[in-house]
């Protein structure tokens, strides 16, 4: 589990390798995760369980941001929506650190990215599948034309307690609603 774990973490590589080039040093992928694994010190592993942000009206990145890149003890990132942020950290990674894995960028798309939509208890309340398709969709083409390639949407948590901060993030209270918006946003994403 552990290795399905870290490869999947670490695919987005074969977006920045030629896949005919990647393919011919490794017949499969449990062979390249198994020798990259090998040679990573366990500093590095921990590096890529690393989650770290920034603010995102941050006027220059911070030098030890670039440093903990350079040294492989960032696998992910929070909040970076500036997009040369996102190519010069991806580039430092993938051409200065020492396992070249590239980062994975995030950040909350709950309810839209650039374009702000209802939020899910809204579009729940209107039990129209299509609309909260549609604008996991459009979330996501935004979002990924801004380098952010995960994010943590939907919010499937079935709702009980009106005083829960986050209520709105939710599709309310109703399992069989949620599952339907649950399929229709994860189709849209």
């Amino acid at each position: 589990m552990r290795k399905i774990i870290f490869l999947l973490s670490i695919l987005s590589v074969f977006s920045y390798t030629d896949t005919k080039e990647a393919s011919d040093i490794y017949n499969d992928e449990d062979q390249f995760v198994n020798n990259l694994l090998a040679k990573m010190t366990l500093e590095e592993k921990i590096g890529q369980t690393n989650l770290r942000g920034t603010l995102s009206r941050t006027k220059a990145l911070p030098e030890d941001l670039k440093r903990a890149v350079r040294n492989g003890e960032i696998g992910a990132f929070l909040n970076i929506s500036n997009l040369d942020y996102v190519d010069e950290l991806q580039r430092i990674a993938v051409e200065e650190s020492p396992n070249k894995i590239p980062l994975i960028f995030s950040r909350d798309v709950i309810h839209g990215f650039k374009t702000i939509f209802p939020i899910p208890l809204g579009i729940a309340a209107s039990w129209n599948t299509e609309v909260a398709k549609k604008s996991s969709e459009i979330a996501a083409f935004e979002a990924s034309a801004m380098g952010i390639r995960w994010t943590f949407a939907p919010m499937l948590d079935i709702a009980r307690d009106s005083r829960w901060g986050r209520i709105a993030e939710s599709p309310g209270e109703d399992p069989y609603l949620a599952s339907l918006l649950g399929k229709a946003y994860v189709e849209g994403f």
